[in-house]
């Protein structure tokens, strides 16, 4: 696979500079996800980052652990929990855990991409994608400088092939961007959309594309 190792890094730099001078009513303020504080946003990534780290270390020790402890409940209250904190707390433990999951991943070698892990089941090539989608997506939801036009063309392909299962039954949906290839998914009756890449990535992604799209919109199924 094509080492994303270089994306990641940069994709935590960028959330790491984007809530580094964030203050209390910024992180009260709400977030582009409905029902979340900033906090509880830069919670998650950090959460996440600690979460994914160990399954990285446990994989190449050759064992599986579970994703976190206590499953999804114990994901969610642990954001409930976290979000609150004051603003320096927040950036802080933001800082150290990102800082901690590249450091994981850079331990991780030419011939350890297929090993197993728990998080979807899936592997460290798989996991390694799983966190540049929930760094650079969520640096955008954060609400603070950052949009979907700053994704790259390769971010963008991996995330519209990653959410393929969004698609409506009945619906071959039809992306022609004007700065990208075509992208097509689904069977039956056709829906064609145009805009940036950048825009109709956001857009299949649950987020405010940031320019105009032209074309009738369906109503996508959940993220996978």
């Amino acid at each position: 696979m094509r080492d994303i190792r270089p994306e990641v890094q940069a994709a935590a730099q960028l959330v790491n500079e984007t809530v580094s001078t964030a203050d209390e009513a910024v992180v009260r303020g709400p977030s582009g996800l409905p029902g979340w504080s900033r906090g509880h946003v830069i919670t998650h990534i950090a959460n996440f980052s600690e979460a994914m780290t160990r399954q990285v270390d446990e994989a190449l020790r050759g064992r599986l652990i579970e994703v976190y402890d206590g499953g999804r409940p114990a994901r969610d209250a642990g954001i409930e929990a976290g979000a609150g904190r004051p603003a320096a707390e927040l950036v802080a433990h933001l800082r150290e855990a990102t800082a901690a999951l590249i450091a994981a991943w850079d331990m991780v070698g030419a011939d350890d991409w297929e090993r197993p892990i728990m998080h979807r089941n899936s592997n460290l090539a798989a996991g390694i994608h799983a966190t540049w989608r929930e760094l650079a997506v969520h640096t955008v939801d954060l609400d603070l400088g950052p949009t979907a036009a700053g994704w790259s063309e390769a971010f963008c392909l991996h995330l519209l092939d990653f959410l393929r299962p969004r698609t409506p039954e009945g619906v071959q949906l039809t992306l022609h961007p004007t700065d990208g290839p075509t992208w097509q998914n689904g069977a039956g009756q056709e829906v064609i959309l145009t805009g940036a890449l950048t825009d109709l990535t956001a857009w299949y992604a649950g987020r405010t594309p940031p320019g105009p799209i032209t074309g009738s919109t369906p109503e996508l199924l959940p993220w996978p």
